[in-house]
């Protein structure tokens, strides 16, 4: 994505609890002169900050132009990623533009890659099993985190149906007494000028 350089811009990852998430990215200046995306920016930094769903600053850190950053989320739900440059030009000279790649994986695992090469097959198919297992857990943890976030939703949609049958039903008595309150008056005003 692009971003001007001293702009702030923030990636909403919905993320089960107890999960890893791990952030590749990589920064590139705008150059004026050759009108084309520098391969590297030097002397220009990231600023990396994550945010819980309950809006505790989970990781806040200041990374080079390229880099890693990783964080285990101990809460479900929508983890807030934010990157802003540690440009230190005002804001009214700041006008270079800034190309983000980003790669975030969730839940990643990785194979020791050691034990993977190692002649013994025994360690090989034992560590590929360990890692088959963390991938198991992993999918078993999403899915459960799925099946929470749907009743949850599944609650609240019941909740709405609850209230607009109940809104329903107060309206129509509201329009039947309105009705009734509108035809005596109205026999009222007839009697009263003696036309009935």
């Amino acid at each position: 994505f692009h971003s001007g350089e001293r702009e702030e811009k923030c990636i909403i990852e919905d993320v089960p609890s107890d999960t890893l998430v791990i952030g590749n990215y990589k920064v590139q200046r705008w150059d004026i002169h050759k009108q084309d995306f520098l391969e590297s920016a030097p002397g220009l930094g990231m600023f990396v900050t994550v945010t819980t769903p309950s809006a505790e600053v989970l990781l806040s850190k200041l990374y080079g132009p390229q880099g890693t950053f990783s964080f285990t989320s101990y809460l479900s739900g929508e983890h807030v990623i934010c990157l802003q440059s540690n440009s230190t030009r005002f804001v009214a000279f700041a006008g270079s533009k800034l190309r983000i790649h980003l790669d975030i994986r969730v839940g990643e695992h990785f194979l020791d890659e050691s034990v993977v090469q190692a002649k013994d097959k025994v360690n090989e198919v034992n560590s590929r099993l360990e890692h088959l297992i963390e991938q198991i857990h992993h999918i078993s943890k999403e899915q459960n985190y799925e099946r929470e976030r749907e009743e949850k939703f599944r609650k609240t949609s019941e909740e709405t149906n609850s209230n607009i049958l109940w809104w329903a039903i107060v309206q129509t008595l509201i329009l039947i007494s309105i009705g009734i309150w509108q035809i005596k008056s109205l026999r009222d005003f007839f009697i009263s000028k003696k036309l009935v």
